[in-house]
Order: structure tokens, then sequence, then C-alpha cells
């Protein structure tokens, strides 16, 4: 029998002990009792033990142990190359091997405390400016601006949609966006210095298209012959529903109705509608973008390009990419399709193309007036029509709760807390003041709060009530300058879809952080988000094809009214899945002691009154001392 060779392994030129010969002495050393070299400041406040002093350790490889000034020590791992082993063999050639498959050394065991689920934060912390923290001048103006950039994109959409139907022209297309714009503005300092006081945006609304769709192609109105005489008695229809609109929100607002909708509204019934309030619009996002591929695809890639990648990878791309990644891209992209438009590319084209890539196609430069001041009633006193009102009410109730849920996602990304019933009814309230405001001035669709806005606090991850402001005097300036103002609503539309991409996204994202309050191991929760997610998305996309397929929606009654109401609450993926996870939360189990801790209501009760929590003054307090005549509850 061939006799038996003993091997030894060394690590580093040091032998490896076995565990059974390891003893307590093997981990001590007196050179944590000396203080290390302050003259030489590389090693001025540590000294460097290898695993010569510490034997127990050799199979650890180069340790390093600290010693402070204040004479805590801790080891921690030095950064080498991977480790060879060395067998040496009597009988044998000395040669390497690497120790471990692939020559990576082995994974650091998993700390118990990285084990532990993440906490759970009543504000989100991922901003560098919160709703009271203003940032510099120069980053508020320009953050400001691309807030009323991404927002023209919905008023040049609607007004686009809208106009042609009602038998106006290019001139009636920018005075409708003038007003919109104006209204835009006013509407939104009116939300966030007496309203929520949330940086949220107030611009026009897709809800509103489908009723103001329905009362344009009346029969009523079809018989006029002459196309500008059709859209005055139009307009003014549209009008009078407005403000009967306006009235039915503020009613709700004002008098607390709302109030009590949110006082039982836990977070498990809040994520659908949030969740859906932005997911609901994704027609309008990546349709958009293939109706131009060659302009939208690039500024989808190159929005994901700088604002997530670059602004991390360049020091000081955090700002010209990160805070200005809109402006960046739209300006790259807009000179790309300047040049294609006067190179020909479009010229043999169909029209269709033509009108959505080509960047002279809008026609508002010229038609646009160089300064124009909306006012009240600006196209004649308004008519009032039972059935006109009671479709724009439907919209007004639907856009309520699209609303609501994007006021969430914007508490979120500002940084605030959960926005208290009181504070979300008075904000309603004065939403509806702002649709009868639109009424008046003949807007064409109501005010909401507009859901790309959310997603571009979160892109540029400044969420201060001041850039808002700014963006609100942004509105304003270029409604009155109509020159300035339609040279920006030029801008190709798959521009503005690709954006939307992105900043509807973002939106979406916000709805989801309120799982975590919820036990997610439950089936009832499960429940609860999956058919509320699952008919929110399924339900309002039956009834839009039904009424492409069919040119009518699945409610065909003699009664117009009860058709539009019917649609449009049915057609709106927010409204169906707050009406289903609000009364499934509030009837599903709602005996069982663990319901109200699993659904999250436990964590939000202290925001049910505004008095609960401190945070809710700094926050939602009125200003100029105004909470003291109009105190909330």
């Amino acid at each position: 029998m061939a006799p038996q060779i003993e091997i030894k392994l060394f690590m580093n030129g040091i032998p490896c002990k076995h565990p059974s010969t390891i003893l307590a002495s093997d981990f001590e050393t007196l050179l944590l009792n000396l203080v290390g070299d302050l003259n030489n400041m590389v090693r001025s406040s540590a000294n460097i033990v290898t695993t010569a002093e510490f034997p127990g350790l050799n199979t650890l490889g180069m340790m390093s142990i600290a010693r402070s000034d204040i004479g805590q020590c801790f080891p921690t791992l030095t950064g080498r190359r991977p480790l060879q082993y060395r067998e040496l063999n009597p009988n044998a050639r000395s040669f390497r091997l690497p120790p471990f498959a692939g020559g990576r050394a082995p994974a650091m065991p998993v700390k118990a405390e990285d084990l532990v689920p993440h906490p759970c934060h009543e504000q989100f912390r991922g901003l560098d400016y919160c709703i009271t923290s203003p940032p510099p001048w120069i980053t508020t103006v320009i953050v400001g601006f691309q807030h009323y950039l991404v927002m023209l994109g919905t008023t040049v959409i609607i007004a686009t949609i809208l106009v042609p139907l009602m038998g106006g022209g290019h001139e009636e297309k920018a005075v409708v966006i003038q007003t919109i714009l104006f209204l835009s503005g006013i509407n939104t300092l009116l939300q966030v210095h007496f309203g929520t006081r949330l940086p949220a945006v107030m611009g026009g609304s897709y809800t509103y298209i489908y009723p103001a769709v329905a009362i344009i192609i009346s029969p009523r109105y079809l018989i006029i012959i002459d196309p500008f005489e059709r859209f005055v008695f139009t307009m003014r229809s549209l009008q009078g529903a407005l403000i009967i609109a306006g009235v039915f929100q503020a009613v709700i607002g004002f008098f607390g109705i709302w109030r009590v909708f949110i006082r039982f509204l836990s977070p498990l019934a809040a994520v659908p509608f949030v969740t859906l309030s932005a997911l609901g619009l994704f027609y309008f996002a990546f349709p958009g973008v293939a109706k131009c591929i060659e302009i939208g695809l690039p500024t989808l890639v190159l929005l994901i390009i700088f604002a997530e990648y670059a602004s991390h990878y360049f020091a000081a791309g955090s700002f010209v990419f990160g805070r200005c990644a809109v402006l960046v891209t739209v300006i790259i992209v807009w000179i790309f399709a300047e040049i294609l438009t006067a190179a020909g590319a479009y010229n043999e084209r169909n029209p269709v193309t033509q009108f959505a890539c080509r960047t002279d196609s809008s026609g508002l430069i010229h038609a646009a007036p160089w300064v124009r001041f909306p006012y009240p009633f600006q196209w004649g006193y308004p008519i009032f029509c039972a059935q006109d009102c009671f479709a724009m009410m439907a919209a007004s109730f639907a856009s309520l709760i699209e609303s609501t849920g994007t006021l969430i996602a914007v508490s979120r990304y500002a940084g605030a807390t959960w926005v208290p019933p009181s504070v979300f009814a008075r904000g309603i309230g004065w939403q509806g003041i702002s649709i009868i405001l639109d009424g008046m001035c003949g807007t064409l669709t109501g005010t909401a709060a507009s859901v790309e806005n959310c997603g571009l606090l979160a892109l540029t991850r400044v969420g201060s009530r001041r850039v808002i402001k700014i963006s609100a005097l942004f509105m304003i300036f270029f409604s009155l300058f109509g020159k300035f103002g339609a040279i920006l609503a030029s801008i190709p539309l798959p521009i503005f879809s690709a954006l939307y991409c992105v900043l509807f996204a973002y939106s979406a994202a916000a709805g989801l952080c309120y799982l975590q309050y919820c036990n997610l191991n439950t089936l009832r929760t499960k429940f609860i988000l999956s058919i509320s997610l699952f008919l929110g998305l399924s339900i309002p996309q039956y009834f839009r094809e039904f009424e492409t397929f069919y040119g009518f929606g699945p409610a065909h009654t003699r009664s117009l009214a009860f058709n539009v109401i019917t649609n449009v609450i049915f057609s709106s993926p927010a409204t169906v899945a707050a009406i289903l996870a609000y009364l499934l939360d509030c009837t599903h189990l709602y005996w069982e002691p663990q319901v109200r801790k699993d659904s999250g209501y436990l964590w939000l009760e202290k925001f049910k009154s505004y008095r609960h929590d401190v945070r809710s003054e700094e926050f939602y307090a009125l200003p100029y001392g105004m909470s003291r005549y109009f105190p909330s509850l």
C-alpha cells in the first residue's frame, strides 16, 4: 500500500489551521492597543493587521482592524484580488489552484438585519426638494417651465380633437388653446393657495371629451350650415353644461360630502384608483408615439437615457439631465423633426402622417393673435340644456375621482403626509369653482389635476410648491402673448405622447407605494386588489371597443343623458376601480378584527383629522392667516 501523504493548504503564504485546533487566543492581538501614526494621513487612525496576527481567521485572507480615536474597533475586509491556494507535497511539484469556482471569493454571509422587510414611510424620501423647500431660482424657473411644457401637450390634444368637430378653424383652435392655458394658470394658483395647497397643476381633463363630443354631434347643431355659427352655438351649450357641472362638484366639496368618502378610504382601496388614474390613460401614450415612430420613439429613448442613466453616471448630470431631462429631450427631437420637415421627408406621406410628424401642420403660428386677453362669455351667453348638463355632471363625477387619485399621488411625490379629509374636500370645492370659470370663459373641458405633471415631480425629484406657482405664471404669460405660445404649441404631438409614456408610469407607481401599509399575505387583500385592477381596465376597454365598432356605447336608449352618463362613468378606469375597491373594502369581511390592520387603515388613522398630526399644519394650512377664519376639521 502506498504511504499516505499529508497535504497542507496555505492562503496568502499562511498555513491554514484545522477547525479543531482553533483557540480563543487566535483572535487576540496587542496591536489594537496602539494608536495609529497621526502624522501619516493615510493611516492616521488605523493599524493594518494581517491574518498572521489572527490564525483563526486564516481562511478569510487579509483583514484590517481599525482603531478609531475614540477607542472603537471594528473589522473590515480590505479590497483585494481573489485569493490563491498553494498546495505542498514532498513528492509532487508545487503549483497554484484557484480556490473557488470562477476564481471568485465566496459570498459574504447575509446579515440578519438585511433580511428585515423595508420599513414603512409616511413621507416619500426620494426627493431633493419637498413641498415646503423651494430650490434655487434657476432650478425653480427651469423646472417650472418644464411643467408648463408638459401640460401644453394635453391642452393641444383636447383642442385638436374638439374644435374641428365643432366647425372651428385654426383661429378658433388658437383662441381655445389660449383660453385653456389662461384658465389653467388661474386654477393652478387657486388650488395651490386656497385648495389642497399641493404642488398640483390644474389643467384640462380628457374625461370631458366624451360628453363634449356627444353634445357636439347632437342633431340640433348639425342642422346649422355655417361652420363658425355652429362652433359658437356648440360652445355656448358646452359653457352652460360646464357651469352646472362645476356647481355640482363645488357642492360635493364645500358641503363635506367628499370628506366622508375620504374618511373611510383605506390604503388598500386607494391603490387601485390612484394607480389607474394614470394607468388608465395608456391609450394617449404609446399609440400617439406610433403615429410618427421616427419622432416619438427617439423621444422616449432619449428621455429614459437622460433622466435615468446620464443623470447618475455623470458628475454634472444631475442638473442638466436630471432636472432638465424633458427640456433637453424636447429640444433635440424638435430640431430633428424640423430637419426632417425641411428636407421633405413627409411630402409624399399620407395626410394623417403629415399632420402627426410635420412641425408646420398645426397652423397655430399664423392663426394666433399677438396679444389677446381671454374674458368671460367671450363667445356669448351660455345655453343651458338639461340633458347636456346631466351628461357633463357625469364627467364631473368621473373627473372628481380621477383628480382625487392624482392628488394622492402628488402628495406622495411632494414629500407630504396623507391629505386630511377636510383638506381634500376643500380642494375639490375649489376645483368646482375652477370648472365654473372654465364654463364662463369657454375652455371646452373641465379642470382636473394633471397626471403628467404629477409624474414630472418624480422625474425631476422636485416637489416644491413654488415651482408650480412659477409654472402657472408661464401658462398665463404664454396665453396672453399668443404668438410665443403658438410656437411651443406647434411641437409635434408624438413628442408629447412619448413624454407621457414615462410620466404616466411614474404617476401610476405612486399608487403602488400604499401597498407598504397593507398585508399582502391575505386572500382578502389579493381579492380586492386583483378584481378592482382587472375590471378597472377590462370594463372601460369593452366600452371603448364597443363604441369604436358600432359607433355608440353599450348603453344605447332613447335617453341621451342616460346613455352618456353610463358610458362616461364606465369608460373611466379610475372610476370603475374606485367604485369596486371602495365597496369591496367596506363590505367584504368588515366584521373581522384584523381587517382594519390588513387594509392599512390603522396607519392612516391619525390623518383622518386635521389636528391629529402636527405636520398637517405645515403642509396644508391656508396662507395669510386664513386658517383662523376657515379652520380645517
